[in-house]
């Protein structure tokens, strides 16, 4: 049957060629194999070995050029086009098919469906119909292909594939094959499934597993009064200045060019994020 032969290498007999093309049939199917792969021309009766799909223009055909994806087969796919009514399109390697990943396997809101540039880890199957489709890897194949985080990982800079969303939070591969969590505290807004994100090292968990941010380091987040002055604390010779939240309003204008109100505000953000500390009418770095 066709979906025996399809997303899989197989072993045609050649039939026929025209100036393009190399014909194979196999199982009664005829497929056409572009003669610009073959590095030598087949006779008739040899046998041909390729990759079996159906093109864009539904045409059964052979490549040598096998994608890494195939049948129980997982690998990383770039999103390429999404169709609301249908789901997204991947690009696994073929030169004239996409793979379509059915809106059935893609989250309920379509605002968390992968877009253009994002990828997926995915396998192919193929219906009663010879129809070629993605298949999602599952929580199991992704901790069967992940490896153990160290705690020399704590505080790191990671990037990171969204390949599972619950309300609780982001399940998150990163580009080291370490599985990784985003608390959804520890995130602005919830990404997209297959979005490719920057996030922090917070926590290396007994299992092998991280915990991660996509909030900025406290310095990060400070603004820009407070990176001011605290650029102006690190260079200072005994990291200290002669300020404080009750110092002369004029004095603090004259040397940093802000008000004092903006003054205690950056002072404040600086204190909330440990960095600083008040003594004795100064301020101080930590």
């Amino acid at each position: 049957m066709l979906q025996d032969l399809l997303g899989r290498n197989i072993t045609a007999t050649v039939i026929d060629e025209n100036q393009d093309y190399v014909f194979a049939q196999q199982a009664g199917q005829t497929f056409r194999l572009a003669k610009k792969e073959l590095n030598k021309l087949p006779k008739i009766g040899a046998q041909v070995t390729g990759f079996a799909y159906e093109n864009e223009n539904h045409q059964l055909q052979l490549t040598k050029n096998t994608p890494k994806s195939g049948i129980g087969k997982y690998a990383w796919a770039t999103v390429v086009k999404v169709q609301r009514g249908l789901g997204v399109f991947v690009d696994i390697g073929l030169e004239n098919k996409d793979i379509v990943i059915s809106l059935d396997e893609l989250p309920e809101l379509s605002e968390l469906w992968p877009k253009r540039g994002d990828r997926l880890m995915v396998a192919l199957k193929v219906d009663a119909k010879g129809r070629i489709w993605g298949d999602l890897a599952t929580e199991e194949m992704f901790r069967a292909v992940s490896v153990k985080a160290n705690q020399k990982m704590l505080n790191k800079n990671v990037t990171a594939t969204v390949y599972r969303l619950k309300m609780v939070g982001s399940y998150v591969l990163t580009s080291d094959y370490c599985l990784g969590f985003i608390h959804q505290s520890e995130r602005e807004q919830e990404p997209r499934l297959g979005e490719v994100l920057q996030a922090r090292v917070i926590a290396v968990r007994d299992d092998g597993t991280l915990n991660l941010s996509l909030r900025p380091r406290a310095h990060e987040a400070i603004s820009d009064d407070a990176q001011m002055i605290l650029v102006a604390l690190q260079h200072s010779p005994d990291k200290s200045l002669p300020f404080c939240d009750k110092s002369d309003p004029q004095a603090i204008k004259v040397y940093f060019g802000i008000s004092k109100g903006q003054f205690k505000r950056a002072v404040g953000h600086l204190m909330k994020a440990n960095l600083v500390y008040q003594e004795d009418g100064q301020l101080f770095l930590k």
